[in-house]
């Protein structure tokens, strides 16, 4: 219950909890529409994770003001690399927030938005953020490995990943999150199902990493 509660504190934790339900949704949806019992209940989950959706847009409403703010933070950080890859997320984070505000807004009727043309602006940006991120682990896994050279670099690699978790957690969460915008755009065809496993795993992950900050990549 104290996890929960804490979770509970932080917009950050809330929106990873209503995002692991609209993940977890899009997954029993899918693979309970088949079955003839389960169609009408499916239905309904297949409506509660566009609420979720949209739930999520209005509790990130204004946070790309903070992906801007972070990057400006970071712009001194020593390390080139980690900096770069960092600002450039962080700029790509905005922009996809910023449209992703723009489809809340038409969702909900403010205003008139093309919602298809906004959704893929929004998915396009997404997937530059996952790819700095990715590239972000990339190097920080080379640097854990650069100085061994022996015969057994890949075991040896393996097993100094292992006293970085924070490390191989961002990894798995960024590489489960990329298939969701490139499926989005077309670039690879997962299933609904898949792409609700893949969100349940990165949600989970993301939750996990707020419960327990030593396993949270820093910065990020």
């Amino acid at each position: 219950m104290d996890i929960v509660i804490k979770l509970n504190e932080q917009t950050a934790g809330r929106d990873k909890i209503i995002r692991l339900l609209q993940y977890g949704s899009r997954a029993y949806w899918y693979y309970a529409q088949n079955g003839h019992s389960t169609r009408y209940s499916a239905e309904i989950l297949r409506s509660l994770e566009f609420t979720f959706s949209s739930f999520r847009k209005l509790l990130r409403f204004g946070r790309c003001l903070d992906s801007l703010y972070f990057a400006l933070k970071i712009i001194k950080y020593p390390d080139p690399m980690v900096r770069i890859t960092l600002i450039m997320a962080k700029m790509a984070n905005a922009l996809y927030l910023l449209a992703d505000h723009l489809i809340w807004i038409g969702r909900v009727g403010i205003v008139r938005v093309d919602l298809e043309k906004w959704n893929k602006v929004a998915n396009k940006y997404w997937l530059l953020t996952i790819i700095m991120s990715l590239t972000r682990d990339i190097y920080e896994i080379l640097k854990i490995s650069k100085h061994e050279k022996n015969a057994f670099k890949q075991r040896y690699t393996l097993s100094c990943l292992k006293n970085h978790k924070e490390i191989m957690m961002d990894t798995v969460k960024n590489v489960c999150d990329l298939f969701i915008p490139l499926t989005v755009l077309g670039v690879t065809k997962c299933t609904p199902g898949t792409i609700g496993l893949l969100g349940i795993i990165s949600s989970l992950i993301g939750l996990y990493t707020i419960i327990d900050p030593l396993y949270k990549l820093s910065p990020s």
